[in-house]
């Protein structure tokens, strides 16, 4: 028929013996040994194959991004910073609800605002973390009550938006609300402290997924130690003194929560045995061990000054803390020996 497309082959004819490599006649741009897979338009404006580089003895365009077993997770900078922001956040509306419990109104007003301040970078972090503001907005579509990266994203935006509705009763004077607003938000803070420790351990990276029993505990008590070390600095600033009753549970809060971090810490690393080898030899969680240990040591001087001092380091102990679990990660991804171990069941 006229105006028909010409299906004829470039090289042979369908199924005839003289079709592609069946004659031996090589195919147009075809590596063998499946070896079209090292060029990819991923490496930039290099169309060509990778033979003539790998002939030479160089690495070839793959190496940038070779992987065996499990692909390394990519977060950024963003995640473990974006945590830590959203653990102090929640600590703070714990400190809040304790203080109106106590009855010290004042203290759980700047409770309040403390959260709220935290609170505001963490949807910026998350957004630059996602590329762009659509993909969060995308995520609040649906509630999927399985996937803490759902859920979490919806305790963000309540919480967020019931710490701003309380701020905003105690400025107009209407205190009654505000403490009933913060003690709501507690349900949802209590969430948004654990839940960034459980989305690590729903992974198949073989050091979250074998601390699933400890990730959640250990970043709630991150998240207690930070809010309690952030208030209190904010409360001291504010006028109380030393020796001011919420002042003084704060500081025993913070060093026991703190405490208890480095305890369930320190309790998993041997529980996971070789599954926690990138930890062994995170230097950021060498650090904020040390870090604790040292907070521990100031607070014990019963100096002004120094206590000060150790509700600083706790917040930089907490922040080191985030960075060295979210880092360690893809080094234990690359271990293949322990993807392979971290798929079969734990041993009795």
């Amino acid at each position: 028929m006229s105006g028909e497309r010409d299906m004829t082959p470039a090289i042979g004819s369908p199924a005839s013996p003289a079709f592609g490599e069946r004659s031996g006649a090589p195919v147009g741009r075809h590596a063998r040994d499946w070896r079209d897979g090292a060029w990819s338009y991923l490496f930039g404006d290099d169309t060509e194959y990778a033979a003539e580089a790998r002939a030479n003895g160089a690495p070839g365009p793959l190496a940038e991004v070779a992987h065996g077993m499990m692909k390394p997770p990519v977060w950024t900078w963003e995640v473990p910073l974006y945590f830590w922001t959203g653990g102090i956040a929640s600590g703070s509306a714990f400190v809040a609800l304790a203080c109106d419990l106590a009855g010290d109104h004042r203290g759980a007003a700047v409770a309040r605002k403390v959260s709220l301040g935290a609170l505001i970078p963490s949807p910026p972090l998350l957004v630059l973390d996602l590329g762009r503001p659509g993909r969060f907005l995308n995520m609040l579509r649906i509630v999927k009550t399985r996937s803490p990266m759902s859920m979490g994203a919806w305790a963000l935006t309540v919480f967020g938006n019931l710490a701003a509705a309380a701020v905003g009763a105690d400025l107009l004077g209407r205190h009654k609300e505000a403490r009933a607003l913060g003690a709501a938000n507690v349900l949802v803070g209590g969430y948004l402290g654990s839940y960034t420790g459980v989305l690590l351990a729903s992974t198949a990276v073989p050091l979250w997924s074998r601390s699933r029993l400890f990730l959640g505990p250990i970043f709630v008590c991150t998240a207690t130690a930070t809010g309690a070390a952030a208030c209190r600095l904010a409360l001291s600033a504010a006028g109380r003194g030393r020796d001011h009753p919420t002042i003084v549970a704060l500081s025993d809060v913070q060093a026991g929560a703190m405490l208890a971090e480095l305890g369930l810490s320190v309790v998993n690393e041997r529980r996971i045995g070789d599954f926690g080898a990138p930890l062994h030899r995170s230097k950021l969680m060498k650090a904020a061990k040390w870090l604790v240990r040292g907070g521990l040591g100031l607070q014990l001087t019963r100096r002004r000054e120094l206590e000060h001092a150790a509700s600083a380091v706790y917040l930089a102990a907490g922040l080191l803390f985030r960075y060295a679990w979210v880092r360690s990660g893809p080094v234990s991804a690359r271990d293949d020996e322990a993807v392979a171990q971290a798929a079969r069941p734990p041993s009795p």
